[in-house]
């Protein structure tokens, strides 16, 4: 169960044992892998702000739900969770992570478990200036980060830094205004493109927070991308990792992935980074690694964190990982089975596309 429960019992219990998942969007793969966690004995129960939402198909419930950021989302929420015997919700995207966070102790109360990052951590997750700072506070080597085009202009005048560099949304998420810059000149426009991007863009609403530093320019990490599942229990203490080459990606997620034993380099980040960023479930993580002749790791760079389900995790999943299973597990009050967090079945793995039918 939780911290903070302030004395409620919370999680799936005989009067509370469906899980809810908000801003489920497209991912039917984990109504499904809830569902066949739940074994017939819960529902997995789904909303979004539109009717368009292809997991609506799967789910054993669903609704249109108010915008994330509207007064009645969380009220909708509360009466959802009351009408209809919910005992966890968790959300599949970065904006609601922290609106949920916020309400944390309000979802206790009734007896729901919000399998959601403390404020804090959700918070440094989404904001990629906080999140490097969180990684060179654990220790990490963190990349070079400027809030605007005269500290990044200094950096490389002192040679701090050198082209080509990555202008990017603060706020970001997906590929969204992610560009190159290799010169002076780029960097400039680079830089007004994407404050444009982020003003008509739907990452403006986490970027009213600090608008004149809503842009970073970032230093690029060397070596090859992975993406690795730091999963922990409850009550955000380290259970697990899965590791996974990118080989292709599509629209800022992975798409054919190289899913591997986890090195004894890629344990050790994840353990750190649990600590650093104690959370429930699962954070996808992208990590940058260059790697010596004789097959260790001379260093590791962390690019983002997202505290939630990723976009790769179905590349664990059907590699023999199985979280949805253990979070059931714990939300009952019981150990998982053991080897429910282990990939073992490594190898190479491609998203497929299917159609589901809404009406």
């Amino acid at each position: 169960m939780s911290d903070g429960m302030q004395g409620v019992q919370t999680g799936l219990t005989p009067e509370r044992p469906n899980v809810l998942i908000t801003s489920v969007g497209r991912r039917t793969y984990l109504v499904r892998w809830f569902q066949e966690a739940l074994a017939g004995e819960g529902e997995v129960h789904v909303v979004n702000s539109s009717s368009l939402t292809p997991a609506f198909a799967l789910a054993d419930a669903a609704e249109v739900c108010p915008l994330i950021y509207s007064d009645e989302y969380i009220p909708f929420l509360l009466q959802y969770c009351r009408d209809h015997r919910i005992g966890a919700l968790l959300s599949l995207f970065d904006i609601d992570v922290p609106v949920l966070s916020a309400h944390a102790s309000e979802f206790r109360a009734l007896g729901v478990e919000p399998i959601v990052a403390p404020l804090q951590v959700a918070r440094a997750c989404n904001d990629k200036y906080l999140g490097q700072k969180l990684v060179a506070g654990a220790g990490i080597p963190a990349l070079a980060t400027y809030l605007s085009l005269d500290d990044a202009r200094r950096a490389l005048a002192a040679g701090e830094v050198s082209f080509p560099l990555f202008v990017k949304p603060r706020w970001g998420m997906g590929s969204i205004g992610i560009y190159a810059a290799h010169c002076e000149e780029e960097l400039e426009a680079m830089y007004r493109l994407v404050r444009a991007q982020v003003a008509s863009s739907y990452v403006k609403y986490e970027s009213c927070e600090d608008p004149d530093h809503a842009v970073l320019i970032q230093q690029a990490a060397a070596g090859e991308e992975y993406g690795m599942d730091v999963m922990c229990d409850l009550r955000g203490a380290f259970a697990g990792v899965s590791v996974r080459k990118k080989i292709a990606m599509r629209s800022g997620e992975t798409d054919i992935a190289q899913v591997i034993e986890p090195p004894c380099e890629f344990v050790e980040l994840a353990r750190t980074l649990a600590q650093a960023a104690p959370h429930p479930g699962n954070m996808d993580v992208d990590v940058f690694a260059v790697q010596n002749d004789d097959g260790s790791y001379a260093s590791l760079r962390v690019l983002e964190m997202n505290a939630r389900f990723g976009g790769g995790y179905p590349f664990s999943h059907q590699a023999g990982v199985n979280l949805p299973k253990a979070l059931v597990a714990w939300l009952r009050g019981e150990e998982p089975a053991p080897g429910l967090l282990i990939a073992d079945n490594p190898g190479l793995y491609m998203k497929d596309i299917s159609v589901v039918q809404l009406g």
